[in-house]
C-alpha cells in the first residue's frame, strides 16, 4: 500500500551555517540574483521569494535520461541547483530511471520511442557523472534515481491513492496534453498522459522522505510541477512550491535539440571542448548577455559591461570570447577551456604547429579531409598544385597557379606565393598530417597513411 496518509512527521531540516553566502562575500540576496539574471519565469506561490531568502529548502530537479548524455538545454537546471546549493539550499538531482521509461510528452509534436532497459541503463550509467560535476555532495545535495521506487509501484494502489486526486479535465486542459490533442493527426498515448501523475508522485516521495519542499524546472514542466505540489497539498495539508525557468533558446527562437546533429552535448566524446567552445563563440548578439546571466558566475557589472561591449563593437565578440571560456570551464574545467581557447586563436595562424594530436584533429574534425601515402611526400614530394587540385581546393591546374600566385594558398597557415613550391615529408605537422587552406575558409586535412 501506498503510505499517504498517517505520519506527516519530515526529516530533521537540513542544517547549515547560520549566515547565509551573500552576506559573507557582499552578494545580493538569492532571489533578487535569480530574477536579475532571468531565471525567473513562473512561480506557484510568491512566498517562494522570502523563503529562497530567509529559509533553508530541499529542492530537486529531475534529469531524464533520453539520451546517453545531458545537453545545453539541460545544462541552465544544473547551474541553477548550484546556484541554489550556493545560496544555502540543498539540491537534489534526480535522475529518471523509472520516469524516463515512459517519455514526458512536454515539448513534443509525437511520442518518444520507448527504451528498452538496456538502453535506460546505458543513459543513467552517461548522465549520473554529469549530474554529480556541479553539486557539492559533501555539503548535503544528493543524487537520486526515481526508478528506486517508481518500479516498485503497484497499479492499482497509484491510481486510488495518487489518481484519485486528479480530474481527467485538469489533466487534459495541461498545455503539453492540449497541444498534442489539438494538433491535426496526432495524438497522445496513456503512457504519455500518466506521466504528469509520475512526476507529481517524485515530488511527494522526495517530500517524504527527504523534506523537500521545492521543484524546479524548464517552463515546459510547469503542468507537471503545478500537479506535485497540489498533490502535497491534498495529502499532507502542507505548502510546497515550484519554480520554472525561461527555456534556452537560439536567437531564432527554436530550442537545442537532441538529435546527434542539433545538440551541444555535456560529453566530451559527443561534443569535443573546443566544439562545445565553439558553439558558444558563435552565440549571437542578441541573445549572448543571457547566455551569460544564464552560465556563468561573471558578476553584475562585468556582464553589463560585456553587453555595452557587444552593443558598441559588436565585431570584436568579446562577450562571446568570455562566454565560451567561462561556460568550457565550467562543464569541462580549466585546462580543456584553455586549451580549446588556444586552438581557436591559432587557427588561421602559423601557430598552429604548436598544437597537440589530440588538439589538432578536435579542430579539424569537421573539415573535408584526404588519406595519402607517405610516398607522395618523399623525396622530390608532390607539387603545391597538384594537390590543391586533388583536394578539391582547385578545379583546373592553372587555377591552382592562380590562387597561389595571387596569395591565396596556404600550407599549415603559412601562405604560399612561389607555384614551383613542393609539399616534402618536413611539412609533415607530427609527421602525419598536412594542413592546405585556400583563402580564409576552406580548409583541407591530409591525413598521411
Amino acid at each position: 500500500m501506498l503510505r499517504l496518509e498517517g505520519d506527516t512527521t519530515l526529516f530533521p531540516a537540513f542544517r547549515l551555517p547560520v549566515a547565509r553566502p551573500w552576506q559573507c562575500r557582499g552578494m545580493h540576496p538569492l532571489w533578487e540574483e535569480l530574477s536579475w539574471r532571468g531565471l525567473v519565469n513562473q512561480l506557484t506561490d510568491p512566498e517562494l521569494a522570502r523563503s529562497l531568502d530567509h529559509d533553508q529548502l530541499t529542492v530537486y530537479a529531475g534529469f531524464d535520461p533520453t539520451a546517453a548524455s545531458l545537453g545545453i538545454g539541460n545544462l541552465l537546471q544544473l547551474c541553477t541547483l548550484r546556484r541554489l546549493q550556493e545560496g544555502g539550499h540543498r539540491p537534489i538531482a534526480l535522475a529518471g530511471g523509472g520516469t524516463g521509461s515512459i517519455g514526458d510528452p512536454g515539448g513534443r509534436s509525437e511520442e518518444r520511442p520507448l527504451l528498452t532497459p538496456e538502453q535506460l541503463q546505458a543513459n543513467l550509467s552517461g548522465i549520473r557523472p554529469q549530474l554529480g560535476r556541479f553539486l557539492d555532495f559533501d555539503a548535503g545535495a544528493l543524487l537520486l534515481d526515481n526508478g528506486e521506487w517508481l518500479w516498485k509501484l503497484g497499479l492499482l494502489e497509484f491510481l486510488r491513492d495518487v489518481g484519485k486526486h486528479f480530474t481527467v479535465n485538469t489533466m487534459v486542459a495541461k498545455e503539453t496534453v492540449r497541444a498534442r490533442l489539438d494538433a491535426d493527426e496526432r495524438s497522445i498515448s496513456y503512457t504519455e498522459f500518466s506521466y504528469m501523475l509520475l512526476q507529481a508522485y517524485d515530488f511527494l516521495h522526495l517530500f517524504d522522505t527527504h523534506g523537500c519542499r521545492l521543484q524546479v524546472g524548464g517552463s515546459d514542466q510547469w503542468g507537471n510541477i503545478v500537479m506535485g505540489v497540489d498533490l502535497i497539498r491534498r495529502v499532507r495539508g502542507t505548502q510546497c512550491f515550484g519554480l520554472t525557468t525561461p527555456l534556452v533558446l537560439k536567437a531564432d527562437g527554436t530550442k537545442f535539440g537532441k538529435t546527434e546533429a542539433g545538440n551541444v552535448w555535456l560529453d566530451p566524446s559527443r561534443t569535443s571542448p573546443y566544439q562545445f567552445f565553439q558553439a558558444f563563440v558563435r552565440t549571437e548578439d542578441t541573445v549572448v548577455g543571457r547566455y551569460l546571466r544564464f552560465f556563468t558566475w561573471l558578476d553584475r557589472p562585468r556582464i553589463e559591461e560585456l553587453e555595452a561591449l557587444t552593443a558598441d563593437h559588436p565585431e570584436r565578440r568579446e562577450a562571446q570570447r568570455v562566454l565560451a571560456r567561462e561556460v568550457t570551464a565550467l562543464v569541462h574545467g580549466d585546462s580543456e577551456a584553455a586549451r580549446a581557447e588556444h586552438a581557436a586563436s591559432v587557427l588561421f595562424s602559423e601557430e598552429i604547429t604548436s598544437l597537440d594530436e589530440r588538439t589538432l584533429l578536435e579542430l579539424f574534425a569537421e573539415t573535408p579531409s584526404t588519406d595519402l601515402a607517405r610516398s607522395y611526400f618523399e623525396d622530390s614530394g608532390m607539387e603545391l598544385t597538384e594537390a590543391l587540385l586533388r583536394m578539391g581546393l582547385a578545379s583546373s591546374r592553372s587555377m591552382a597557379r592562380t590562387t597561389i600566385q595571387q596569395g591565396g594558398a596556404y600550407v599549415n597557415n603559412v601562405r604560399v606565393t612561389d607555384p614551383g613550391r613542393r609539399l616534402r615529408v618536413q611539412d609533415l605537422l607530427m609527421g602525419r598530417y598536412l594542413l592546405l587552406r585556400k583563402g580564409k575558409r576552406h580548409h583541407h586535412m591530409v591525413r598521411v597513411q
